[in-house]
């Protein structure tokens, strides 16, 4: 790997284990507000995304930041980051440990690289994702993703009862048709990873924004999984001057192309 690289690496590993460390010590000691939008917001949403905003502007100063809590309009830099501070914040307001930070990096609108850090699971996900036919990058990553720095790869396994598929709250209409068993986790980022690593053998989310899905886009296609935008529209490239604060992209993600004719049948209600 680059040393380019390598820094994108070590500053998205020592960024959200220096902001999880903090927000590790705010757990469970927190209470949140409702924003315009419905979901919730908390004092350490806030504080985090100051942190890895500054922390971006100190690190790469001609980088654009895109946000959930505070620029949500995507810059025209070449380069842009996209910043979920907090990654499931209504868990983390109530006290359940599924909760994390999520980062992505991308080069004209295109994600390449991906960091989720999950600090009451002790687990870091990452990946980095380039296709040629994607960007003219010069230096371009390898495709690859890991967990906790060890390779992962979806599950290739047939349909049976004893898998799991994921599902969020605003897909539960189809849930008498799943064959599998089911698991709700309240974060659409660790939905998809579940399924990057092989845990679960495809997942569902009916409404995820930009910030929760970028950096887990990276690490699914690098590891092999099969992503699937329920959108008539591709997600990528984001549009230059564009306004994502309430822009959802209902998306299935599955271990293997064999599942595919499967499950996006049953998924069609979900679609936009």
């Amino acid at each position: 790997m680059t040393e380019f690289w390598n820094q994108i690496l070590n500053f998205a590993e020592t960024t959200t284990f220096r902001v999880g460390n903090q927000l590790l010590k705010d757990f469970g000691n927190v209470t949140a507000d409702e924003k315009t939008d419905g979901s919730l917001i908390t004092k350490s949403d806030k504080w985090a995304d100051r942190e890895i905003r500054e922390a971006i502007a100190h690190t790469f100063p001609t980088h654009g930041i895109l946000t959930e809590e505070t620029q949500q309009i995507f810059p025209s830099n070449e380069w842009c980051w996209i910043i979920d501070p907090l990654d499931a914040t209504t868990n983390f307001a109530q006290g359940i440990p599924i909760w994390g930070t999520s980062i992505a990096l991308l080069y004209q609108g295109i994600p390449i690289f991906g960091y989720i850090h999950l600090p009451p699971l002790h687990q870091s996900y990452y990946g980095f994702y380039y296709q040629e036919n994607q960007t003219n990058l010069t230096n371009p990553p390898i495709t690859r993703a890991f967990l906790n720095h060890q390779p992962i790869q979806p599950n290739q396994d047939n349909i049976t009862g004893n898998h799991l598929f994921n599902l969020c709250s605003r897909s539960t209409k189809i849930l008498p048709q799943i064959p599998t068993k089911i698991r709700m986790l309240g974060i659409a980022s660790y939905n998809f990873l579940l399924v990057a690593c092989g845990a679960s053998i495809g997942g569902v989310e009916a409404t995820p924004r930009i910030w929760d899905i970028a950096g887990s886009w990276v690490i699914a296609k690098a590891a092999g999984a099969v992503w699937i935008p329920l959108e008539s529209t591709d997600i990528f490239p984001l549009k230059i001057g564009k306004d994502y604060s309430s822009h959802p992209f209902p998306t299935l993600v599955l271990g293997n192309q064999q599942l595919v004719s499967y499950f996006l049948p049953l998924v069609q209600p979900l679609r936009k």
